[in-house]
């Protein structure tokens, strides 16, 4: 393991670290504010305005060789669509094509289908005595939900979710840089490939459609249609995307709130406060705590400079921490009044699906809370979960009481 002189090692493949990053985040900020791995070669920023500031500046700090280090490690070309892994011009081309989809109008008239996948997923648990917040719920009301837009089958929609939560994961030997992009590439794109070819003779009101329709004039001014390869970029990010970050944003309410009991009962009690709750879950566990980058030309942090062609790692879930920015940062409060936070990144590459995320994970809770106002976790079976992209929980059972079991075991 390399340290560095004064003992402070971060290392975003050691399982250890990842189980509870906070401590170290914390020494970062205060010890050593930009960060050097020798042994994984990549320089890393955890204070909030550092991180905020190069969020924004994709000129020195590029998305186009990807967004995670061992994907700019690899040297793999980014596929086309992929707005994630890309800059100007051709960025802003990809993702205006998508803004329609994601409208606040849009997302606001899912509002209904998703109630109605949290209580086919909720209902038959009433009075069994628990369930598990991840394979009960996130792993399927996200999936549910962009398996819709979509356009795919439901009866297609868990296996797919398999195949990416499969091509995410990470073993504890350490990363294989292209090997585990490639095969979550290879596990999607056939199944998908067939899906596209099979809408363009099919049309119908989903995104498939909507993005095989889609006219646009290209970096070259060419007006036109999108490839079946852009196409494939785009259909392969949503899924992923849409499957990932909710899933374990919902985790991690089951978790953090069976920690804090008087504030899930005051939820319970007042529905209304669980939209800033969300907002606190976002910052205080946030999903996507990493962002990898390319820095493109020398740029100085804290005397310090960082030479071009580096990977800097922007460290959103330690900004989000940072006592800088926000007043007893490591204190969950669901009356927390916040100026804004860092979990769905900032500047041209703000998270398109922020909307949605917060749709499904407040429609998740309230239904959560409307049967199940008392849970614990059952930590005996909790499993985590690790990967490159996101941060949470495989498996997540509870145990579930009724408020007026507990009324009566108090007597």
């Amino acid at each position: 393991m390399t340290t560095t002189d004064n003992g402070v090692y971060y290392d975003p493949y050691d399982f250890k670290i990842d189980t509870d990053p906070y401590p170290i985040w914390k020494r970062m900020r205060e010890e050593q504010p930009l960060y050097y791995n020798a042994k994984h070669d990549f320089f890393a920023l955890s204070r909030f305005e550092d991180v905020e500031r190069c969020s924004k500046d994709w000129r020195r700090y590029s998305s186009a060789k990807g967004t995670l280090l061992e994907l700019i490690k690899s040297g793999m070309a980014m596929p086309p669509g992929t707005i994630i892994f890309d800059d100007p011009p051709r960025h802003d081309l990809y993702r205006g094509l998508l803004t329609g989809i994601f409208s606040p109008r849009k997302i606001a008239s899912l509002e209904p289908k998703v109630r109605e996948y949290c209580a086919r997923s909720l209902d038959h648990l009433v009075g069994s005595g628990g369930f598990d917040f991840i394979a009960d719920l996130g792993a399927q009301v996200p999936m549910r939900t962009i398996g819709m837009l979509l356009g795919i089958p439901e009866k297609d929609q868990e296996a797919i979710r398999d195949q990416i939560d499969q091509g995410l994961r990470l073993e504890e030997s350490g990363p294989s840089p292209a090997d585990m992009y490639a095969r979550l590439v290879e596990n999607q794109t056939g199944v998908f490939a067939e899906y596209i070819e099979w809408r363009a003779k099919h049309p119908s009101d989903d995104v498939m459609t909507e993005l095989l329709r889609a006219e646009f004039e290209d970096a070259n001014g060419e007006r036109r249609r999108l490839t079946r390869e852009e196409v494939l970029g785009y259909v392969n990010l949503l899924a992923a995307a849409g499957n990932e970050t909710t899933t374990r944003l919902i985790g991690w309410a089951g978790k953090v709130l069976a920690e804090h009991p008087d504030q899930r009962r005051e939820l319970a009690k007042a529905p209304s406060l669980v939209v800033d709750a969300i907002e606190e879950l976002l910052r205080y566990e946030s999903p996507s705590p990493v962002q990898a980058r390319y820095v493109t030309e020398d740029v100085e942090h804290h005397g310090q400079t960082v030479r071009a062609g580096s990977i800097m790692l922007l460290l959103t879930a330690s900004a989000n921490r940072d006592e800088r920015r926000f007043e007893h940062a490591d204190r969950f409060d669901i009356h927390r009044k916040m100026d804004g936070h860092l979990a769905f990144g900032y500047g041209i590459h703000f998270c398109l699906g922020a909307a949605l995320a917060r749709l499904e994970g407040r429609i998740v809770l309230e239904e959560v809370l409307k049967r199940f106002p008392e849970w614990e976790v059952d930590w005996d079976r909790a499993i985590r979960a690790h990967t490159s992209t996101v941060r949470g929980w495989e498996s997540l059972p509870v145990k579930t009481r009724r408020a007026t079991q507990l009324v009566s075991s108090s007597l």
